[in-house]
């Protein structure tokens, strides 16, 4: 276990293992041996959707803040199976969330922030990152969030 994968458990959080695509794509790919492009997690732990819905609808700030954490370690997750160890990411250069809205629900840079929050405690310095937090009607299977992200690999 590397040192980033003991800082997440240090964190009270552990990494799940890569989440099984639900459909014809790949969990992560890697893009001229620097780049990661990591697909979308919606917030399953242990196949489980913990909260189904929208919010401001059926959903609190605080559920969708915990939504945002499980699915950044389903990203997480998918970049392992992908790369073998966390300690090779040079950067987190971008996340993109996207929350499940009611009408007139403007807090989704909130929600994300419990993405971006938990990277940046992993990472440090290397876990900021560009960033789009974006409301939407519904997403899939009834998540109230999905967040996807591109990471930089040191050079080898």
């Amino acid at each position: 276990m590397g040192q980033i994968e003991k800082r997440i458990e240090e964190m009270g959080y552990k990494l799940p293992g890569c989440p099984k695509p639900v459909a014809a794509y790949l969990p992560a790919v890697t893009f001229l041996g620097k780049l990661v492009y990591v697909s979308g997690q919606d917030c399953r732990k242990d196949g489980e959707l913990p909260y189904k819905g929208r919010l401001g609808e059926t959903v609190t700030v605080e559920q969708g803040i915990e939504c945002a954490r499980q699915s950044i370690l389903n990203c997480l997750a998918a970049l392992k199976y992908e790369i073998h160890d966390l300690d090779r990411v040079e950067r987190i250069v971008k996340v993109l969330g996207f929350v499940a809205s009611a009408p007139g629900f403007g807090e989704q840079p909130y929600v994300i922030n419990g993405a971006s929050e938990l990277l940046i405690q992993a990472f440090g310095e290397k876990g900021q990152h560009a960033r789009a937090a974006l409301g939407t009607n519904e997403l899939p299977f009834g998540t109230p969030v999905e967040i996807e992200m591109i990471v930089e690999l040191k050079d080898e």
